[in-house]
């Protein structure tokens, strides 16, 4: 069934953390971790859509708690680490999936506007597993789960300074898998493809650029946030113990 989702025993009473989980790809990340039993903390700038998904989750009897943080802030992030910690206990999963892929003229670039794009779509994966890892360490090991894009890998355009900061994540979850593997935490890269959001439908999803897709496609079907949570929950949980430095496209066998 489309909404049958595995059972992972080990994701029950985890703290996880997601970054960007108050709306699109983050907020079923959220629900399904919020679903298997786990305490599930959220980082968002998005207050009423996070607070509604907060309350809508404790309501069905879930844990869930929204903290609200701009991930560009680093100090405000390290502050929402240690709160998480004081409110509901060390984080030991990490979902590094906050980005946003606007579109931008190669001409049209600054210097700040570079740097602004760098701190939204990457520079937070990395400060966010430097704050929690030493409390991975502490319990033993943990998982930690970057997102990043298929966008580069098709090189795709009308974007450069989105595209430049994905294609980092791959490097960088292949560095943080080399040096925190010896404390038992492991570091994946769920890769997804154009995935049918709320944003990407007002935005960009037109009958043309579907279809366009859908031809590319292995897959004669549209992606959406829940093919993409199903294996983020995979790799968080005990049932990936094996696997790390790794990085798997879901995109409907677009690439």
């Amino acid at each position: 069934m489309a909404d049958a989702i595995a059972s992972y025993p080990s994701l029950k009473d985890r703290v996880v953390l997601v970054t960007g989980g108050g709306s699109g790809i983050g907020e079923e990340i959220v629900r399904q971790f919020a679903r298997q039993g786990a305490r599930v903390a959220f980082l968002d700038v998005k207050v009423k859509e996070s607070e509604a998904l907060a309350e809508a989750l404790t309501a069905e009897g879930h844990s869930a708690k929204f903290y609200e943080c701009d991930l560009k802030d680093i100090t405000a992030l390290r502050a929402c680490v240690d709160k998480i910690r004081s409110d509901i206990g060390p984080v030991t999963v990490l979902v590094n999936n906050a980005a946003n892929d606007q579109r931008h003229a190669m001409q049209d670039v600054t210097p700040e506007y570079w740097d602004d794009r760098m701190a939204v779509n990457l520079r937070h994966q990395f400060f966010a597993a430097q704050a929690v890892a030493p409390d991975m360490a502490a319990a033993g090991g943990g998982a930690i789960v970057n997102l990043g894009s298929v966008s580069w890998m098709l090189g795709q355009g009308g974007m450069p300074a989105y595209t430049t900061a994905k294609s980092a994540v791959m490097g960088l979850t292949r560095s943080l898998a080399t040096d925190l593997g010896p404390d038992n935490i492991r570091v994946v890269c769920v890769v997804p493809g154009w995935v049918m959001t709320q944003r990407q439908i007002d935005n960009w999803v037109t009958p043309e650029a579907e279809a366009d897709m859908l031809k590319g496609q292995c897959l004669k079907r549209k992606i959406y946030p829940i093919d993409i949570a199903r294996p983020v929950l995979f790799f968080a949980s005990d049932e990936a113990g094996g696997c790390t430095a790794q990085s798997c496209v879901i995109d409907g066998g677009w690439l």
